[in-house]
C-alpha cells in the first residue's frame, strides 16, 4: 500500500442536479457516487478522511453501508467555505496527501497511482483538451506548472491555452498543513480556494508537475445529463470485464448490471435483462427482459420477462415467463409461466403449474409454504402458509391449500360441477327484452 493519506472533498450541496438528495449520492450502477471515489481510494491508503457538509448525516450514514473503516469531518462552512477550507483542520497520517472529489466516480486506483513523481511539492491533474471553454488554464512551461488562470481572469492569449485543471492535487503534507493557514478569502465568492495552494508554491519556488490525465476518468458529475453519461461509461466497464471473462452478453448496449453481481461459468445474458445488488449467476442462462435482484441462480435458466426478488435461491431450475420470485429457495424445480412464489422452499422434481401462488402475508406476518420432492401442483392453485406440503403429493388444479398435505396423497378442493340447461338463452333473451321495454 503507498504511503500517502487520501482526502475526499464530498461537502457540496450540487444545486445543478436539481435534486433533494446530496450530489454524492445520486447512483451509478447501482451505488452512490462517492461509494466508487473511496472504494478506489482504499487501494492505495488506509488513511482516507472524507469531508462532509449538505446533509451530512444522511450521506456519513449511507457510505457506513458500505464501508467502515472511513473518517468524516464536518466541514466549517459558516467561517472556511471553500474548497480550501475544506482541507483545514485535517492531519494526514503519512507524507503525502491525494486531495480527491467525491463527485468523480469514474476514477480508477491505476489512474491516481500516477501521481506519485518523485521530489514535486504538488503534483495537479491536467486535461489536454481541444477546447478549455469553461476550465480554469492550467500555464506549462519546461514540463512544470507555473500558472493557475481563471477563465474569467484569462487574457486572449490565455484563452487559447486548451490545458485545463482536472481538480485532483497531490501534495507534500508539510507543505499542505504549513500553508493551509495563509489562505484568504478575498475573492467574489469570499470563498478559500485550493487552487491558491498551488500560486503559493509556484512563489516560493517550489516543484509543481503537471500530470496529463484522460478525461474519461476524471469526468466530474454536476447534472443529471452528466450523471447518465458517466452511467453509461461505467456500465460498459462492467460489461467489458466480464465479457472477457467468457460470459455472453446478447446486445449488451440493453443490458444493466450493478456494481456487485457477479457472473461465472458458462453464462448467458439476453437483451433487456437487468441483474441488481449482490446477485449472483452461475452458469446459467437468463432470457430477454428478466430482472434478478439479489439473489443467486446456479445452473438454471430464468425467463424470459421473469422477476425474480430478493434472496431467492434457484439450483438447477426452470423459471419461465412471468414467474415471480421472493425469498425461494427452489431446487431442481420447473416454473413455466405466471407464478408467484414467495417465502417458500420447494424441492428438485416438483412442478409448478400456471397461475400458482403461494399465499404468504396475512396482512401481518409472512409464512413460509414448503414443498418436497416430485410433488406435481396443477394449475390455478393458491398455498395459504403457513403450510407443508410432503413428497410425492397431487395438487388437483384450481385447488385452495390451507393445511398440510401428507406423501402419497391427491389434494383437491374443486367445488363440484353445476349445469343449467337452456341457461345461455334464457339469460340473453332476458336481457334483450329488459332492454327493449325502455
Amino acid at each position: 500500500m503507498n504511503q500517502k493519506s487520501i482526502i475526499i472533498l464530498a461537502a457540496g450541496q450540487g444545486t445543478r442536479m436539481k435534486s433533494d438528495t446530496p450530489k454524492v449520492l445520486h447512483k451509478i450502477s447501482g451505488k452512490p457516487m462517492l461509494y466508487y471515489s473511496i472504494k478506489e481510494a482504499l487501494k492505495l491508503s488506509d488513511d482516507i478522511t472524507v469531508v462532509l457538509y449538505h446533509q451530512f448525516e444522511k450521506v456519513k450514514t449511507e457510505i457506513e453501508k458500505y464501508f467502515s473503516n472511513i473518517n468524516f469531518v464536518i466541514q466549517d462552512h459558516k467561517n472556511y467555505p471553500g474548497t480550501g477550507g475544506a482541507v483545514m483542520g485535517i492531519t494526514p497520517k503519512y507524507e503525502k496527501v491525494l486531495v480527491l472529489n467525491g463527485d468523480m466516480p469514474l476514477i480508477q486506483a491505476s489512474e491516481l497511482e500516477k501521481f506519485d513523481i518523485p521530489n514535486a511539492t504538488i503534483v495537479m491533474s491536467v486535461l489536454k483538451l481541444e477546447s478549455a471553454d469553461g476550465y480554469g488554464r492550467v500555464i506549462i512551461e519546461n514540463g512544470n506548472v507555473k500558472k493557475i488562470v481563471e477563465q474569467k481572469d484569462a487574457t486572449i492569449e490565455e484563452l487559447k491555452i486548451t490545458t485545463a485543471n482536472a481538480g485532483i492535487y497531490q501534495f507534500e503534507t508539510k507543505f499542505l498543513l504549513e500553508n493551509l493557514p495563509k489562505l484568504n478569502n478575498n475573492n467574489a465568492q469570499k470563498e478559500y480556494y485550493i487552487t491558491d495552494l498551488v500560486e503559493m508554491a509556484i512563489s516560493q519556488g517550489k516543484v509543481l508537475k503537471p500530470l496529463i490525465v484522460n478525461e474519461e476518468n476524471f469526468k466530474g458529475v454536476n447534472s443529471k445529463v452528466e450523471l447518465a453519461d458517466a452511467e453509461v461509461i461505467h456500465q460498459n466497464r462492467i460489461k467489458k470485464e466480464f465479457l472477457k471473462a467468457g460470459v455472453i452478453l446478447r446486445l449488451p448496449d440493453t443490458i444493466y448490471i450493478e456494481e456487485g453481481v457477479t457472473i461465472e461459468g458458462e453464462s448467458i445474458i439476453e437483451n433487456g435483462v437487468s441483474l441488481l445488488g449482490k446477485s449472483k449467476i452461475i452458469n446459467s442462462h437468463i432470457k430477454t427482459n428478466s430482472v434478478v435482484e439479489d439473489s443467486i441462480i446456479k445452473d438454471s435458466d430464468v425467463g424470459p420477462m421473469a422477476r425474480i426478488r430478493p434472496d431467492s435461491e434457484l439450483n438447477k431450475t426452470h423459471i419461465g415467463n412471468f414467474v415471480e420470485t421472493k425469498k425461494a429457495k427452489l431446487n431442481g424445480v420447473k416454473a413455466g409461466h405466471l407464478s408467484y412464489l414467495g417465502d417458500c422452499v420447494i424441492d428438485e422434481g416438483t412442478n409448478i403449474g400456471c397461475g400458482t401462488i403461494t399465499c404468504n402475508y396475512d396482512g401481518v406476518n409472512k409464512h413460509q409454504t414448503i414443498i418436497g420432492k416430485n410433488v406435481f401442483v396443477g394449475s390455478d392453485t393458491q398455498f395459504v402458509a403457513p403450510v407443508t406440503v410432503e413428497d410425492d403429493v397431487l395438487i388437483g388444479a384450481g385447488s385452495t391449500v390451507t393445511g398440510n398435505v401428507k406423501k402419497g396423497e391427491l389434494y383437491l378442493t374443486r367445488a363440484k360441477a353445476k349445469t343449467i340447461d337452456g341457461y345461455f338463452y334464457k339469460h340473453f333473451d332476458k336481457a334483450k327484452k329488459a332492454k327493449e321495454e325502455k
